[in-house]
């Protein structure tokens, strides 16, 4: 058996896109569209571990999504856990959880999805303005 892919239903694929790659970094695997079912599927994959992917999949046709605790979240591991965060900050993501610790943090897709970031590693020793940081809405 082989791990293929974790997919996530997305509410604005461009939205979703801008989250998951110009934001997080990851790239576009492959894109397919489907004019009968009325739905994109666009697959991203970290560069370091391509087998690992994410397909986004995108109705054409609205519906509301819930969130649900049976999902919990998408993990990914980071060089610099303060640097990534900065990054993202930067780029207008909310830190949900900082990495108070050195180790640990989450953020959320446009549509909700729980992103944990993990440090690569052991982890970083705590700074500020982290590890003064509180927790931001619900992660």
């Amino acid at each position: 058996m082989k791990y293929l892919h974790t997919m996530v239903r997305v509410t604005n694929l461009e939205q979703s896109l801008d989250f998951y790659c110009d934001k997080l970094g990851l790239k576009e695997i492959r894109r397919m569209e489907n004019q009968a079912g009325r739905y994109t599927l666009v697959f991203l994959a970290a560069e370091e571990t391509p087998d690992a992917q994410v397909e986004l999949t995108y109705n054409w046709d609205p519906e509301e999504y819930t969130g649900g605790r049976n999902f919990g979240h998408l993990a990914f591991a980071v060089d610099d856990i303060y640097a990534t965060c900065q990054r993202l900050m930067d780029k207008g993501v909310t830190i949900n959880r900082p990495p108070r610790d050195g180790h640990m943090a989450f953020v959320r897709s446009p549509d909700n999805i729980s992103i944990e970031l993990l440090q690569k590693g052991g982890s970083l020793p705590p700074a500020e303005p982290w590890k003064s940081m509180p927790n931001t809405g619900v992660w």
